[in-house]
């Protein structure tokens, strides 16, 4: 019989080994949970960007449609304002004081920062965080936090500072009718004075009316003395009336014609402002020009508003002593040109020491053109709620809040440009016995020439050298015998 061959044992293979992860559900699931990690980053991110789009890509996409288009029409509004504002600068300016587009930016700005936090934390939502690794967890929260707070800190406070320009607006200026300009210009009442506790100052230290050009922005400034007396009030006007033939009374003054009609209300009918009203036709009735607004403005809040700014750059061309006479010298402004504060800035304005109050006229309206010269957009952005707080507390105005965006258009237009004043004190007027047409013609040569209507006044050039040769007085270029140069100038700004 056939014997069969004895098999060989077959030798074991060797068993692979298993490739690394290749069936490990472990390592599946974390490579996983990383993915979902970076995914809900992205969600975050892209609401971030394009709010409503992680809503669109994993939500709801009923969410995500309305916040996307909501998203895309405020994008596209926000275009066409900025376009607007390129083509038409004044569109700019109404939009800053327009207190019923204030309003609805603000609510719009506060909705906005609200449902964008909530978009933010679906997007979180949706990505699936308890899917993450712990450290994700947190990394997540953490993002999703931060920008929440980023979105939401940055809208807020865009709507404060909204509010608060809405406040200022609504506090600060009056609610009357808009008035035309007169031969096309402008003609606003700036009076400065001292505040106690609670009111206004009794009896304004610095009247200026500025002339402005309804078009162009150019600027006269007609400085009138506190001292003034003996002049008439505009005809018609309840002080005219009153005072027939001037305001020629015992100690009478132009700084006392808002204290004596306070006094006598019951002759100014229901007016809230029988003092301002007084004063306002006595400026009328010495310029024979027509006042269109008023501005009453605090010295304490005026310090305020130049420390809120930054302060401003003068040149201090003699030490002038910190105090009023009769008062202690608290200290020294030292000469030189640099830049003062606004304790600083108010003494340069109001100090009397070793000069007289001619001398004190010349020197504000240097503060006057330092301030329209310096104080920028941008400066003025930067600063806005400090700008905001001290405005509310410095000015009292009859300008309505609608004329606010004229005015600030035509602030930057005379911005860089010479800024003309006449002063009508000594030796061009006799304070005491004003005459009063020979004041009326020089106002309207100062503003014709501001217009380029006219030529410079004879001997100009020679007086100015007079004035410069006449040294200073009390930190103002000239003397009262031959006039200071701020006072009566062409340019402002070459007389400071």
């Amino acid at each position: 019989m056939p014997t069969t061959p004895p098999t060989r044992p077959v030798p074991a293979r060797p068993s692979r080994p298993a490739s690394p992860g290749r069936h490990d559900t472990g390592s599946v699931s974390e490579r996983a949970a990383q993915v979902r990690f970076r995914r809900g980053l992205s969600l975050m991110a892209m609401t971030l960007v394009a709010p409503g789009t992680a809503q669109l890509a994993a939500g709801s996409k009923r969410v995500g449609l309305i916040a996307f288009r909501t998203w895309l029409g405020l994008l596209g509004l926000v275009a066409v304002m900025a376009v607007t504002v390129v083509v038409h600068r004044p569109f700019l300016f109404w939009m800053a004081t327009s207190t019923t587009f204030l309003f609805w930016l603000y609510l719009t700005l506060t909705a906005l920062a609200l449902a964008w936090v909530a978009l933010l934390v679906d997007a979180w939502r949706i990505g699936q965080p308890l899917s993450y690794r712990m450290s994700h967890r947190r990394l997540a929260v953490g993002f999703n936090g931060l920008l929440c707070l980023g979105v939401a800190g940055s809208l807020l406070t865009g709507a404060h500072v909204v509010a608060v320009a809405r406040s200022v607006i609504q506090d600060t200026f009056g609610d009357g009718e808009a008035t035309a300009a007169t031969h096309g210009r402008y003609n606003v009442l700036l009076m400065g004075g001292d505040s106690g506790a609670g009111r206004w100052g009794l009896r304004p230290d610095s009247l200026t009316l500025a002339s402005v050009d309804a078009e162009t922005g150019k600027t006269v400034l007609i400085a009138l003395p506190r001292n003034m007396s003996s002049f008439p009030f505009r005809k018609g006007s309840v002080m005219a009336e009153q005072f027939p033939d001037g305001f020629d009374c015992d100690g009478c003054m132009l700084n006392g014609v808002k204290t004596w009609a306070e006094d006598n209300t019951e002759l100014f009918g229901k007016t809230k402002t029988p003092g301002i009203d007084a004063t306002v036709s006595a400026v009328e009735g010495i310029t024979g020009l027509s006042v269109n607004y008023w501005a009453l403005v605090n010295l304490e809040g005026f310090k305020n508003l130049v420390d809120a700014v930054g302060g401003v750059t003068l040149t201090v061309r003699d030490p002038i002593p910190i105090g009023l006479p009769g008062d202690k010298v608290t200290g020294t402004i030292e000469a030189g040109t640099r830049k003062l504060d606004g304790f600083e800035t108010l003494w340069y304005a109001r100090a009397r020491y070793g000069s007289d109050d001619y001398s004190r006229m010349a020197r504000q309206k240097c503060v006057m053109n330092a301030l329209l010269e310096q104080v920028s957009p941008t400066n003025a952005l930067r600063n806005f709620e400090g700008i905001a707080r001290a405005s509310s507390e410095m000015v009292s105005t009859s300008l309505p809040a609608s004329e606010v965006d004229r005015f600030l258009d035509l602030a930057l237009k005379a911005k860089g440009q010479k800024i003309a004043t006449l002063s009508l004190v000594p030796p061009l007027v006799n304070t005491a016995d004003p005459d009063i047409p020979l004041i009326h013609r020089k106002v309207a040569e100062a503003i014709d020439r501001a217009e380029g209507d006219a030529p410079a006044a004879d001997g100009a050039g020679k007086k100015r050298k007079k004035q410069q040769d006449a040294g200073t007085t009390g930190g103002s270029i000239g003397s009262l015998k031959t006039g200071y140069a701020a006072n009566q100038a062409e340019d402002l700004s070459a007389s400071c």
